[in-house]
């Protein structure tokens, strides 16, 4: 499991993917990435104070994931974060929450005290494939409601019962809308939730131009950060 890296191009930055506790939502029908929770705390922060000590603000940014949320994460695994946030000058944060944790936003600006984007995955706009396929649990009201709280949101494509006109909204969607978006290509993983091959194909050739646009990132592959 890799879990420092680099990120160089668009948004230069370090990245960590940190263990948590186990992510309170759960309910995500493709994610298996809940796999890498745990309820042993201190084994937790063993693991992610180790992680930490690769970082060393060399970008003065530095994004945090886990499997779940930052909200997620033990106290103590916060707490050496932020002190080295505060040795190294770190000025900016990427951090994780799911729509959830929405009104407790503010309390991770607060404990850290240095710029935060917040980042949720959201997967896509369609209401229907998001709620009743993925079981994402996003009932925002509109978009500038969703916008009024999360910076980013990560998209994900090439699911079977997608379809082209869905993603093509997506995009458009996230572009009009955020200033920072993900797209994450699906990946086969051990859930019933299947790739549609065809459907990433064809993605992949009609958005390849997305790698020159400046407010999108694309992870052709979901290792593509340099971590997992």
């Amino acid at each position: 499991m890799m879990r420092y890296s680099v990120i160089e191009k668009k948004f230069p930055r370090e990245i960590l993917l940190l263990k948590a506790t186990p992510c309170k939502w759960g309910k995500c029908s493709f994610c298996d990435y809940i796999h890498d929770n745990s309820m042993d705390i201190n084994y937790i922060n063993e693991v992610n104070l180790q992680a930490l000590e690769q970082v060393t603000g060399e970008y003065g940014v530095l994004e945090i994931i886990n499997s779940g949320n930052v909200f997620e994460l033990p106290k103590e695994t916060l707490e050496a974060i932020k002190k080295k946030v505060e040795e190294l000058d770190i000025k900016k944060l990427f951090l994780e929450a799911h729509w959830i944790y929405r009104s407790r936003l503010q309390e991770m600006r607060d404990f850290f005290g240095v710029d935060i984007i917040y980042k949720t995955g959201l997967e896509t706009f369609n209401e229907s494939f998001r709620e009743d396929v993925l079981k994402k649990g996003f009932n925002y009201k509109s978009l500038e409601e969703l916008r009024g709280y999360f910076d980013s949101v990560c998209l994900m494509v090439g699911i079977k019962g997608q379809t082209k006109e869905m993603i093509k909204n997506d995009i458009k969607l996230a572009l009009e809308t955020f200033d920072h978006f993900t797209v994450n290509v699906y990946t086969e993983n051990t859930t019933d939730i299947k790739p549609d091959k065809e459907l990433r194909d064809w993605f992949q050739d009609e958005y390849r131009w997305l790698e020159q646009e400046k407010k999108c990132e694309v992870l052709w592959v979901n290792t593509d950060f340099g971590v997992g």
